[in-house]
């Protein structure tokens, strides 16, 4: 059945009585495929800028971290009125979906305005901050000016992208991620390498990859059942500003604090890397883009049980929600565990791919790549716990499991470990970090599960 094409009160009904599995493995399909997709083409300007030179490579590592906040702030936003949309519907309070569709979008793009002009004012303190030295600050800021020019066209598609997912409707959602994500690995040779536009090329194909996502997103959200964003709705009163904050804090934290720990993973890797600085924060670059292409398809699974979780809890429906929560873990390790077996054994020749001439990027970075896959396995609890309790409206608990991975124990780790262990302590520093974020996301997911069967009886 197309979700998708149904109204709200059936996409409603169908979520709280098909069988849990299936929907889950339904809703989960197109978004993993847009985390893939959407991972890829991140990694594809990594990929054919490492064409041109290390320094070029390490300039597009550095920018990264921007693009994840810019990232952060679209998820913050998207999962903040997403979640409230999706309970509202599962309540069959339309009203409030609709109103809540139009304050997340509209101050989305306004909020992108003002993060895009500030970047551009300020721009070279930007680029120092971000970790750029001055063997490749020119390619940084040619980069960075560019990348700050879409940031509302950005960050706005992916309210819309999260809003579409949050109603039923991934399949409409992935048609505007993908094309953008197609766009940007067709544009990125032509602009890169037969215009001679070099790194720049590279940051005009992202945006103009992000501005047709942004059009197609808009579009399907004026298709089928789904809620139509409509400026007449648009009132940001406290209390709709305070169900944002509360269902988008954990992605900002996971997310923010993703490009606030890939910041200081540069800067360290800069500082005990020694006469390798720039190779190490290319190696460093490259596996982050690696690791990320794996998590990318365990958060487009989690993703596709959001919808599920959300609407069968503002329906009361407990017992289906915890179904949903151990499948999703169950079927997340037993895929991570390939994953990461897979990446220990062709460590190297992944990140040979993407800087093949360059003999001690390829050594840091396949140790670096090899022993993040040990822990990686544990992110299957992880990842689903942050995004069942985000769902449910435990913004303070999903925001502790959020802000772990790369916030509580990460930057405290990546400061002092490379202190005592030079460049290895950087890339041991996630690994240790992941298994430290699997012993505090226990006991607070299933504390939360224990109330939730405890409402059943």
């Amino acid at each position: 059945m197309n979700v998708s094409a149904l109204g709200q009160e059936e996409k409603v009904k169908y979520l709280t009585t098909e069988p849990v599995p299936h929907l889950i493995c339904q809703m989960a399909v197109p978004t993993i495929i847009s985390m893939l997709v959407t991972s890829f083409y991140n990694m594809a300007d990594t990929f054919f800028v490492g064409k041109i030179d290390t320094d070029s490579t390490a300039a597009v590592g550095v920018v990264f971290s921007i693009m994840a906040l810019i990232q952060a702030c679209g998820f913050f936003f998207g999962h903040g009125s997403g979640n409230y949309i999706s309970r509202k519907l599962g309540a069959k309070e339309y009203e409030d979906a609709n109103a809540m569709a139009a304050c997340g979008f509209y101050c989305s793009f306004i909020a992108g305005l003002v993060l895009g002009i500030l970047g551009l004012l300020f721009l070279e303190p930007l680029a120092l901050l971000l970790g750029a030295i001055p063997d490749f600050m020119d390619q940084t800021k040619q980069y960075l000016g560019i990348i700050l020019l879409g940031t509302p066209f950005m960050m706005s598609q992916l309210v819309l992208n999260n809003q579409l997912r949050f109603q039923g409707s991934a399949s409409f959602a992935m048609v505007g991620i993908v094309t953008g994500a197609v766009v940007n690995i067709a544009l990125d040779p032509i602009f890169i390498f037969v215009f001679q536009m070099g790194v720049s090329g590279a940051a005009a194909a992202t945006v103009v990859s992000q501005l047709i996502s942004f059009c197609l997103l808009w579009l399907e959200s004026h298709k089928g059942g789904n809620i139509k964003v409509k400026w007449k709705n648009f009132h940001p009163d406290f209390a709709s500003l305070k169900e944002i904050f509360k269902g988008g804090l954990p992605s900002l934290c996971r997310q923010g604090l993703g490009s606030v720990a890939t910041i200081c993973l540069n800067r360290s890797a800069g500082m005990f890397a020694g006469e390798y600085t720039v190779q190490a924060i290319a190696a460093m670059s490259v596996v982050t883009r690696i690791t990320m292409f794996a998590n990318s398809a365990l958060i487009g699974f989690g993703q596709g049980f959001q919808p599920v979780c959300g609407m069968n809890y503002g329906a009361g429906k407990y017992d289906r929600v915890r179904e949903g929560f151990w499948f999703c873990v169950k079927t997340a390790l037993c895929f991570l565990v390939v994953v990461s077996v897979f990446g220990i054994l062709f460590a190297e020749p992944l990140v040979t791919l993407f800087r093949k001439d360059d003999p001690d990027v390829i050594r840091i970075g396949t140790t670096a790549l090899r022993l993040q896959c040990i822990a990686f396995p544990l992110s299957s609890f992880v990842v689903i716990c942050n995004m069942y309790l985000q769902s449910i409206g435990k913004a303070a608990k999903a925001s502790i499991v959020a802000a772990s991975r790369q916030g509580i124990f990460f930057l405290p780790l990546i400061w002092i470990l490379p202190y005592f262990m030079g460049l290895f302590g950087v890339q041991i520093s996630q690994m240790i970090s992941d298994i430290c974020s699997f012993f505090l996301a226990v006991p607070l997911g299933i504390s939360v599960l224990r109330e939730m069967k405890q409402k059943e009886n």
